[in-house]
């Protein structure tokens, strides 16, 4: 579909004078990189978060690579993962040598299921990597439990959760460290970025030489680094958006709210389970619409609303289902299969007035009822939500 057709987008970025202003303040001081506005940024979001230290990166999936060799895992070594997720919370164990395990998912939250990670953890085992799906916590509980029992970190991949909290407690202090990502879809962004947050002093020291060549003093380099540093102009604009920050997780709760109250109750469409005692980030407002979801979507796009299937089980790449081990076995990956056939996700980014909200919540009750009038549409009983039957409850 050409973007000129698309009215209502998924992400709308709030960038405007401030931020312009914040890279002039930086391009006026002539310091381009290694700067203070890194370290303000790193420590302003590392305080957001009540983590000790962040370490800022080029992008987040820099961020990621980071984090795992920071760990010291690489050949020989295995990192549990959900498939339910962009390919590079996988690809990331990849690039530092060692086998990503794909686990399953909770039914309603998406995120990593406890039970279906204590059943991959081998003698291999390095870590468990948590993805906060959509912004939302999953059950950490759970996960720190299994962990604890199995001797291994958990690490977090928090890119959509900026804001996120367990418990009355945020996100990306669960882990030993954690990755949150800056790029234009996120709640706030730098264009690219991320940044990695952690609580201990040795591995903040690892992560800042893995991003500056390993260097201890200017041309001094006692380990081997890359150069994934990220720009004080995108440090000085994520400040910026880290002050919206909190503004726009309260915009985006309302939008939620409004579209679950439009939506609930939609014959063939399950809207966002909220998981108690946790405070989601709304990145993205994923719907199950068991057998009619294609349908919908094209009706959607014809209507120009952005919707889109997020995300494509990582497992199911061809980059995986080219590689030994059997991580792309499906009957392993029950609940994530199911949930991958019938997952859409809608716009409710931040700057969505209220009549673009009805407009959204309208075009979707008009294309479920299109896709379920359609003589190919499923029978009641194949239309109700597939991964009920898989979940485990905690």
């Amino acid at each position: 579909m050409p973007d000129s057709n698309v009215r209502i987008r998924l992400a709308s970025p709030d960038l405007g004078e401030e931020e312009g202003e914040a890279v002039r303040r930086v391009l006026r001081s002539g310091v381009l990189t290694n700067g203070a506005e890194n370290e303000a940024f790193a420590q302003e979001f590392a305080d957001r978060h009540q983590a000790r230290f962040g370490v800022t990166f080029c992008t987040g999936t820099a961020a990621l690579h980071a984090m795992l060799l920071a760990e010291g895992i690489g050949p020989g070594d295995e990192v549990i993962v959900p498939s339910m997720t962009f390919v590079a919370t996988a690809t990331a164990v990849c690039h530092v040598g060692a086998t990503p395990v794909f686990a399953d998912i909770d039914a309603r939250t998406f995120n990593l299921d406890p039970v279906s990670v204590a059943a991959r953890i081998t003698r291999a085992t390095r870590a468990v990597m948590t993805v906060h799906y959509a912004g939302q916590p999953g059950d950490l509980d759970g996960l720190e439990r299994v962990c604890d029992a199995a001797g291994v970190p958990l690490l977090e991949d928090a890119a959509q959760a900026a804001g996120a909290e367990y418990r009355s407690r945020p996100v990306g202090t669960f882990g030993r460290s954690a990755m949150f990502s800056f790029t234009p879809t996120k709640n706030i962004t730098t264009g690219e970025g991320g940044i990695v947050l952690t609580d201990d002093p040795d591995v903040a020291e690892r992560l800042k030489l893995l991003r500056n060549h390993g260097q201890t003093a200017l041309y001094q380099h006692a380990s081997l680094g890359y150069n994934w540093r990220l720009t004080e102009m995108q440090a000085a604009i994520g400040r910026v958006q880290l002050r919206k920050l909190d503004g726009i997780l309260r915009r985006k709760q309302l939008i939620a709210e409004s579209l679950t109250l439009r939506l609930a109750g939609l014959p063939g469409l399950t809207t966002p389970h909220q998981v108690p005692d946790a405070r989601g980030t709304w990145m993205l407002y994923t719907c199950l619409l068991p057998g009619i979801r294609d349908q919908v979507l094209a009706d959607l796009l014809d209507q120009g609303i952005e919707a889109r299937i997020y995300f494509p089980p990582v497992h199911r790449q061809p980059i995986f289902a080219r590689r030994d081990g059997g991580t792309g076995d499906a009957a392993a990956l029950p609940v994530t299969e199911a949930v991958a056939q019938a997952m859409l996700s809608l716009p409710a980014h931040h700057r969505l007035t209220e009549a673009e909200v009805v407009e959204i919540a309208d075009a979707v009750s008009t294309a479920v009822g299109r896709a379920t009038a359609s003589p190919n549409a499923p029978s009641a009983d194949a239309g109700r939500c597939p991964v009920t039957a898989h979940h485990v409850p905690a």
